[in-house]
């Protein structure tokens, strides 16, 4: 019998202005996102809908009330997700 594998996680990818914010963080930050990023991999859909424009990819937020931090978001077509910021709480 094959092993059984849990459910695939999302690609995570990261906007240049995100990118740019990781070179500014410091590692207890770092790990604040990390547990938050965590999550949306699992389940992409973890994040609230953003009402906004409905032209482009909805974009989500999700809040980690534990470390403090939000992520925006949103979910290509190929379930990878792409982080637009992230902020301290």
């Amino acid at each position: 019998m094959p092993p059984q594998h849990g459910p695939r996680r999302a690609r995570i990818a990261f906007s240049d202005a995100a990118a740019k914010q990781l070179e500014i963080t410091n590692e207890a930050e770092i790990h604040a996102l990390d547990r938050a990023l965590v999550v949306i991999s699992v389940d992409s859909d973890a994040g609230e809908p953003i009402p906004g424009d409905t032209t482009g990819p909805q974009l989500r937020q999700y809040t980690d009330e534990v470390e403090s931090v939000r992520v925006l978001y949103f979910v290509t077509a190929l379930r990878t997700v792409v982080v637009v910021a992230y902020i301290e709480v």
